[in-house]
């Protein structure tokens, strides 16, 4: 990613951690596997795992790209005059974000650091 379109490190922090908590879980499997213990337990383990991971993917998805995308509509928004050449489409992602189904995220972030590169390119050649 670029310098000026970073993920909020505070929100991946978070995420982050529930990642690292999971590998534990995952090699605490592994030696679970290697002892041959219950398999009851080891599916519990498996369950476990499965809704830790779910829902480190939802909070990344919902908390960090969705502030990341409004973070950067906003400063799309701070960055473009009126006639930067992006207007209809920073309108349209600022009319949509709060509908935005969490699957299409990834794509308009995608979009407006696109728009960021942009405008920070417009706005150096006004200069």
């Amino acid at each position: 990613m670029k310098e000026n379109s970073k993920l909020p490190t505070d929100l991946v922090s978070d995420i982050k951690t529930r990642l690292k908590t999971l590998g534990g879980q995952i090699n605490g499997i592994v030696k679970m596997l290697d002892e041959s213990r219950d398999p009851e337990l080891i599916n519990i383990q498996f369950k476990s795992i499965d809704k830790g991971i779910q829902k480190a993917h939802y909070l990344l998805l919902d908390e960090v790209y969705r502030k990341a995308l409004a973070i950067g509509i906003v400063k799309a928004i701070d960055s473009c005059p009126g006639n930067c050449g992006n207007e209809e489409k920073i309108e349209y992602l600022k009319k949509e974000f709060p509908n935005l189904e969490l699957s299409e995220l990834t794509d308009k972030l995608k979009e407006i650091q696109v728009i960021e590169s942009r405008l920070k390119d417009f706005n150096e050649k006004k200069s």
